[in-house]
């Protein structure tokens, strides 16, 4: 997970704006595999979760502020705290945007939001799109989110495509 979470391997990426932080960082298939298998070496699941997350493209977004949750260190009365749970829990996919170069867009195929309870030291969101080949073939692809009520004002990130095309991989059948 370091190796992931090193920005200088363009997987995570991190900026602040107006004191928000945002970390966006790839999901490589084999950490995926991993979590689904647990203990298991079985060859034969290994190549069954492959299969099934590597047809996607997985991202965490998490967002802090003073190392805490967006909703328990910002939002100052309950008319914004319930807008926020409704943007992050059920508006994700119109706040979020993938797009190339080109200005074509992928569509989000699925997100989740947990809620946390204060818990975490940040808001983060798995955000999910399809493995599609015309935009992994692209040098980079643009992330965008629109502004939450924080006044960031739209935050991209620009992700290289080619370190998502050689992402890391695991030896899941190493014995402990």
């Amino acid at each position: 997970m370091d190796f992931v979470n090193n920005e200088e391997n363009n997987l995570s990426y991190s900026k602040s704006i107006n004191g928000v932080k945002f970390t966006l960082t790839y999901k490589p298939t084999d950490l995926l595999v991993k979590q689904e298998l647990m203990d298991s070496k079985d060859v034969l699941k290994i190549k069954e979760f492959r299969s099934k997350y590597n047809k996607h493209i997985y991202f965490n977004l998490s967002m802090s502020y003073n190392n805490r949750e967006l909703l328990t260190s910002i939002v100052s009365n309950k008319k914004q705290f319930a807008q926020m749970i409704n943007d992050l829990s059920f508006g994700a996919s119109e706040k979020i945007h993938l797009f190339s170069k080109a200005k074509d867009t992928l569509s989000m195929s699925d997100f989740n939001y947990p809620r946390m309870y204060d818990t975490s030291k940040s808001t983060t969101i798995l955000i999910v799109y399809p493995r599609d080949v015309e935009f992994i073939e692209q040098d980079y692809l643009n992330l965008t989110i629109d502004d939450l009520g924080f006044d960031t004002g739209e935050v991209r990130f620009k992700i290289d495509m080619k370190a998502i095309r050689n992402e890391p991989t695991l030896n899941l059948q190493k014995q402990n």
